[in-house]
């Protein structure tokens, strides 16, 4: 174990008898005393506090950042407002997906979060790339705490009422009673919430003033990723990686109209050709939602057939819902197959389970828009 990394709140998670995992490098909360179907429930009805503090955090300083970053992913950067944030795609030759991250412009930089498991690769990558025309500075003495939930802005508003302004994708610089960070109203489990950045130094003393509120639980990562999975949000490794492209991940929303064939600064980014020829004619398989129709959950790995057992797909995460009370799933299957209500059928333990092509999220997103 002494080799795996810890975040600043380690010490938090162990006092409040988080069971420990290996997750992307770090020794990881994965759950704690509740278990991972209370805190799943309780992030969807009050606020949960997750850390997130292994993720990857990235400043590009430079006049050039944004035209910078724009030749690593097909995504508007250059005309994204100040304090707005924006999805984004990092993408190979061949059109595939190195990682999917986040972009908020400020005054002053671009604030990148990126994934555990991708930001050595990532930095790397963009101070290859883009190291010449912009600053790529990693800052991993920033910790990242998430607070999730309905009552997430309840919670934050009695520490500075000015957050409650915030809509969805927007952030701003905050002094949380006392405590300066850089949030953003921003999530990974389909419900309202904040994505906080703060110095290592406060992590543990702002995690304590959130856990001091009633309606704030601790999370961990099992809740994490069933909560996104019902949202119907990718997650790296899984729904998505270096052999999927953006239309057959059904991301092709991330791609704004002046990135692509046609608009004013279209292409100019890896695997421009590849996306663009997919979002004219399609792809040959495409990631869809799945729900059984039986109480059997289908996991990563399972085979996609058809009534005829024909082959067809492959499933890349799925549970059973908490929120929604049944299977749920991502998977890639044959386009043909693609359209939501058709009948295929998951191979669990040499079995068939049923199960329909079901648009997402499972439950409804509930982002604040104003």
């Amino acid at each position: 174990m002494s080799s795996l990394l810890q975040t600043p709140l380690h010490a938090l998670h162990l006092e409040l008898g988080a069971k420990m995992v290996p997750f992307a490098g770090y020794d990881m909360p994965v759950q704690y005393p509740a278990g991972v179907m209370a805190e799943h429930k309780h992030t969807r009805v009050a606020a949960g506090l997750f850390d997130v503090s292994h993720m990857g955090q990235v400043r590009l300083v430079g006049a050039d950042a944004a035209a910078a970053l724009e030749t690593l992913v097909p995504v508007d950067i250059v005309d994204l407002g100040v304090f707005k944030q924006r999805y984004a795609l990092f993408t190979n030759e061949q059109g595939g997906l190195l990682d999917d991250l986040m972009v908020c412009k400020r005054p002053d930089d671009l604030f990148v979060v990126v994934n555990a498991g991708c930001k050595s690769q990532d930095i790397a990558h963009m101070q290859k790339h883009i190291g010449s025309r912009c600053q790529v500075i990693p800052v991993p003495e920033r910790a990242l705490l998430a607070l999730q939930g309905p009552q997430a802005v309840d919670v934050l508003s009695r520490l500075n009422p000015e957050v409650a302004k915030l809509t969805f994708m927007t952030g701003g610089f905050f002094e949380l009673d006392g405590i300066a960070t850089f949030l953003t109203r921003s999530g990974y489990t389909g419900e309202d919430g904040f994505e906080i950045s703060v110095h290592e130094d406060d992590a543990v003393a702002l995690a304590r003033k959130l856990l001091a509120h009633a309606e704030v639980k601790p999370i961990g990562l099992g809740a994490r990723d069933s909560l996104r999975l019902e949202a119907g949000l990718c997650l790296y490794g899984h729904d998505i990686d270096e052999t999927t492209t953006p239309v057959e991940a059904s991301i092709t929303w991330a791609i704004q109209k002046v990135r692509r064939a046609g608009g004013a600064r279209a292409g100019g980014y890896p695997g421009a050709a590849v996306i663009d020829e997919q979002l004219a004619h399609g792809a040959a398989r495409k990631r869809v939602g799945l729900v059984g129709k039986e109480r059997m959950p289908v996991r990563e790995g399972a085979k996609i057939v058809t009534a005829n057992d024909v082959e067809i797909g492959v499933v890349t995460s799925g549970t059973l819902g908490p929120t929604v009370n049944q299977p749920v799933a991502l998977a890639y299957i044959g386009t043909p197959y693609a359209a939501v209500g058709t009948e295929v059928f998951a191979i669990v333990r040499d079995k068939r389970t049923p199960m329909t092509v079901s648009p997402t999220p499972f439950t409804p997103n509930r982002y604040y828009r104003g």
